[in-house]
């Protein structure tokens, strides 16, 4: 399998997850992966990577839209051009419409067969990034081409049922030709605290300068107005303004300064912690300080993989009412009305009036979690998912 991950794999968020995690389903299956992805980010162990040459003048992460993609994408043609010839796979995986657009690219010279992971669509990630206007000129061209490449792969991996149903109403994909492969819960990685992690988590909250007790909300992912960092914020100032007794840890990156700024404005200096990028192989005990979960994010279109290691990790969660919270957490999600940052923060408190229940909950997505997208599961959904690509390509 020749993966091609046109961002810069791996920094720690959802999109990199679900390429690793779908790295290590098809290598449990037996496949061999070769990964082609950007200059930036970390190697993974066990997993063959390919990298572009870098840019002089952008060293960085990328992370969501930026006109510093396209240098990286023409880099990046040539590597699966050689990745074809040298490791001649049986079959292209792309992620992200860039990559579909390079394994395009490829099967038209090669006539391998194309599996394109849709995680949401293009045009609508660039508006909520706030990088693309739908009034500018560029809408309707970009538009077109995300609906010609949505046709052209001989299979897509629909990361959920919203997804699948986005890809037929909206760019005119004919369901046979999509897959459901769900975001995997890592539940081996993620699992509730134990009484003996007790001296962990007491060592991690002085650590931070978390208050030494008391009930802990955490938020882990990017950090940007379509992940609803902003309105979390807001709801965090309703909360306690409604007498809620609650510190918060938030966790993650980019625009780190952006929302340090903007929480002292809102005078949350002292309820609310940032900690920046976290590792994803520490991300779990930073998980075991929390009594509760939020999940704000407001995206239509994209999925929401945090909610897995939340529920993995055994946690209640609150989140915005979105098709892809209620189809992941089902009736067991705490929801507010999209949007709404006084009705998260009103949920947030329901969730802490009764940490008992809330544990109950969590436990009971902790099951959902196992039951329904564990790395078995997803496994054999992948499975299933290639050999309909290799039966079309054919």
């Amino acid at each position: 399998m020749l993966f091609i991950a046109p961002t810069s794999f791996f920094a720690d968020y959802g999109c990199h997850v679900r390429i690793l995690q779908q790295a290590r389903a098809a290598q449990a299956l037996g496949h061999e992966v070769l990964l082609c992805t950007y200059h930036s980010g970390r190697d993974w162990p066990g997993l063959a990577i390919r990298r572009t040459p870098p840019i002089p003048w952008r060293r960085g992460l990328e992370v969501g839209s930026s006109w510093h993609k396209l240098a990286y994408d023409v880099l990046l043609a040539p590597v699966c051009l050689q990745a074809v010839r040298r490791f001649r796979p049986h079959l292209i995986h792309a992620f992200l419409h860039e990559g579909a657009l390079l394994g395009w690219m490829l099967r038209a010279c090669t006539g391998l067969p194309l599996a394109f992971d849709f995680q949401g669509s293009l045009t609508s990630e660039m508006v909520d990034h706030g990088f693309l206007s739908p009034r500018s000129p560029f809408f309707r061209p970009l538009r077109w081409l995300e609906a010609f490449l949505d046709r052209q792969a001989d299979l897509l991996l629909a990361n959920s049922g919203h997804a699948a149903d986005l890809l037929v109403r909206a760019f005119g994909v004919a369901r046979e030709r999509i897959a459901l492969v769900p975001d995997v819960a890592d539940v081996a990685h993620f699992r509730p605290p134990g009484p003996e992690d007790a001296p962990a988590r007491a060592a991690l909250r002085r650590r931070l300068g978390l208050p030494e007790s008391g009930p802990l909300i955490a938020y882990l992912g990017l950090l940007a107005p379509y992940q609803g960092t902003d309105l979390l914020l807001q709801a965090v100032r309703h909360f306690l303004d409604g007498g809620g007794r609650a510190h918060v840890l938030i966790m993650g990156f980019p625009h780190l300064d952006r929302y340090r700024a903007q929480a002292e404005a809102l005078g949350l200096a002292s309820a609310v912690t940032f900690t920046g990028a976290i590792p994803y192989e520490e991300a779990p005990r930073y998980l075991h300080l929390a009594d509760l979960a939020v999940a704000p994010k407001i995206s239509a279109t994209e999925g929401s993989g945090k909610l897995l290691a939340y529920m993995a990790a055994g946690l209640p969660v609150v989140a915005f009412d979105t098709p892809v919270h209620r189809e992941v957490l089902g009736d067991l999600g705490l929801y507010a009305p999209a949007g709404d940052a006084r009705a998260l923060a009103a949920r947030m408190a329901e969730a802490l009036e009764d940490r008992e229940a809330a544990r109950a909950r969590g436990m009971a997505l902790r099951a959902r979690a196992e039951r329904l997208f564990g790395p078995d599961a997803v496994a054999q959904s992948l499975a299933a998912a290639y050999s309909r690509a290799l039966d079309r390509g054919r």
